[in-house]
């Protein structure tokens, strides 16, 4: 699974090592409660909150540099919002690989 990129969240902050501290900080603040929500929603067959809910997660998705993980969130709220879970595998992945991360840094 794609792993967030080091070189692309150093070239958002363009070497600014505080910069970047609050990126990731921002990140390690609201994934996992935003995750928890989507997956609330989810769970309760509540599809277009969770659109919204993988809206919100996919800027975070960006931040991390995962391009293929953004087309995926993007591709599986379009599902969402037409009531269908096409994506959802390959999305909680992605979440799972934000969530590795994040317990590693």
């Amino acid at each position: 699974m794609e792993q967030p990129n080091q070189s692309y969240i150093n070239s958002l902050s363009r070497g600014d090592e505080a910069f970047k501290q609050k990126l990731i900080d921002v990140i390690k603040k609201e994934f996992p409660e935003e995750k928890q929500v989507y997956l609330n929603n989810y769970n309760a067959k509540n599809y277009k909150l969770a659109a919204d809910n993988v809206h919100k997660l996919k800027h975070k998705i960006s931040i991390l540099g995962l391009e293929k993980g953004y087309e995926v969130a993007v591709a599986f709220e379009n599902n969402l919002l037409e009531g269908t879970t096409n994506q959802k595998e390959a999305f909680e992945a992605i979440l799972n690989s934000i969530t590795e991360y994040l317990e590693e840094i």
